[in-house]
């Protein structure tokens, strides 16, 4: 069963395939705060700051329309590449910059909420990570967060002997990202952290 994504404006969309292969998680780090702060998308966030991500190898999304509105930031000059809309600044996903590592994790703000639901195509939340991080009291599972990660770390491994890193809609044939990451500047992210 395939599941729906697009940006706030529905300018870019596209789809997640293979839905059962994906691990939903809750993280609470301060970069994934800084990014929707950056974005001015700080509704992405939950009361204690958190970020729901599906987690997935990038084989498996597709980006069918509004390609020209994929833009990309970075935290720092070595941080994940956190992908988004320009038209709307909807988070969309986070990769590393390593293209080899097949993994991306798909903010759930750009996933279509309705019918199928999101429990329905990728099953319920498995992991609470870097509740140190939370903006108030976040108890944490650190079995379920294990499992959690054991499962990830597991598709993550067939994907990578099975080679489905690639096709990505993030990276080139060469390994370049699609579109040049703009760096934040110190001030910038200070400000984002702080939520500025």
């Amino acid at each position: 069963m395939d599941h729906p994504l697009q940006c706030d404006c529905g300018t870019l969309r596209g789809h997640v395939a293979e839905t059962h292969k994906a691990t939903r998680a809750l993280c609470y780090c301060k970069d994934c705060q800084a990014y929707a702060n950056a974005l001015g998308k700080a509704g992405v966030l939950d009361t204690y700051g958190g970020t729901s991500i599906v987690a997935t190898p990038p084989r498996y999304v597709r980006l069918t329309d509004g390609l020209d509105q994929l833009a990309c930031l970075s935290l720092s000059p070595k941080g994940l590449l956190r992908w988004y809309a320009r038209c709307c600044d909807t988070p969309i996903a986070n990769t590393p910059r390593n293209p080899k590592v097949p993994y991306v994790g798909l903010v759930d703000r750009c996933l279509v909420h309705g019918e199928p639901s999101l429990e329905a195509s990728f099953g319920p939340i498995r992991a609470v990570l870097q509740t140190a991080s939370a903006r108030g009291h976040v108890a944490g599972t650190p079995l379920r967060n294990g499992v959690a990660i054991l499962r990830l770390v597991r598709t993550m491994i067939v994907a990578k002997l099975t080679g489905a890193h690639r096709p990505t809609p993030f990276f080139d044939e060469a390994g370049e990202p699609v579109i040049a990451p703009a760096v934040l500047s110190k001030e910038e992210r200070e400000r984002a952290t702080r939520g500025e």
